[in-house]
């Protein structure tokens, strides 16, 4: 074992490479993430409603659904997924995307997740090199992606991975990680309530509600990872892009104006890449604005 780490650590290549085919095998699990997470926190939330409302009531028995169990299958005909089935990207280039059993389509984004996820991981794997920085931001990296791909399907951005990573950046900030813990819990606090007060100012001039408490909770978790002074090019940079995005669909698609679009995948992406490289774009930033 010592031989093979001592192998990695002064290969980077091979290095770049198993973190790329473990971010694969990871971007399968997410996809169990993205679909199951939601309808489990569905689940719950008619429980608990039931519960309160009928409290004496027996409640029927539901199917157990959590990410483990029951195995997958597919949608169309019930056809239970076997190993060689779901092997990242390779099972659905050699099925041709299509179910063994019924010949239904399988949707694209499953092997485009799998994909985005090595994809990132490689990048993640050869930015840090070898090391503890390099696991704790592919956990950061695999944590954005569910986030993104749930709260564009549902506009939900859940707790369940929110609230852990916010701990985790805090907790990785007492041994200085990526940022000491003054900056990571500055960061925290003036992320959440950057948008709080934004979210606050547009429904007192407005009555609507422009953003959920979820892109609250993220831009707190990415204060926490990269301290206070990324949260202005985090901010910007999701801004702009959304602003974009969101122009061009109600121009292209004729998407009607009061329908919400989802803030999380824009402020994710600006996250991942303050990460990576945002001390490069702070520099930037500040020359370009001639503060530097």
């Amino acid at each position: 074992m010592d031989s093979l780490i001592d192998a990695i650590q002064q290969t980077p290549g091979l290095f770049v490479l198993l973190s790329t085919l473990i971010g694969l095998l990871i971007g399968s699990f997410l996809n169990v993430v993205i679909y199951r997470l939601p309808k489990m926190m569905e689940n719950e939330w008619r429980s608990q409603c039931l519960s309160l409302l009928e409290p004496k009531k027996e409640q029927a028995p539901v199917t157990p659904l959590n990410l483990a169990t029951p195995g997958s299958r597919c949608p169309h005909c019930d056809h239970r997924i076997r190993p060689w089935e779901n092997i990242p990207l390779l099972s659905y280039l050699l099925l041709r995307g299509r179910c063994s059993s019924c010949k239904s389509h399988i949707s694209i984004r499953y092997p485009i997740i799998e994909f985005v996820c090595g994809l990132l991981t490689a990048v993640v794997a050869w930015h840090f090199g070898f090391g503890w920085q390099a696991l704790a931001a592919m956990v950061f990296s695999w944590s954005l992606i569910a986030l993104t791909m749930i709260d564009f399907d549902h506009q939900l951005l859940p707790d369940n991975i929110t609230l852990p990573l916010l701990w985790l950046g805090l907790l990785l900030s007492v041994g200085g990680l990526f940022v000491d813990s003054h900056t990571s819990l500055i960061g925290a606090a003036a992320g959440y309530l950057a948008l709080w007060s934004v979210y606050w100012l547009f429904k007192l001039l407005t009555g609507k509600e422009g953003m959920g408490y979820g892109d609250f909770k993220l831009l707190a978790v990415l204060g926490a990872w990269m301290g206070w002074q990324m949260l202005p090019v985090i901010i910007l940079l999701s801004s702009v892009v959304g602003a974009v995005v969101g122009i061009t669909l109600i121009l292209s698609r004729g998407r009607d104006r009061n329908i919400p679009i989802p803030f999380g995948p824009y402020l994710a992406a600006a996250g991942w890449l303050a990460l990576i490289w945002g001390a490069e774009i702070n520099q930037t930033y500040l020359e370009f604005s001639g503060l530097a």
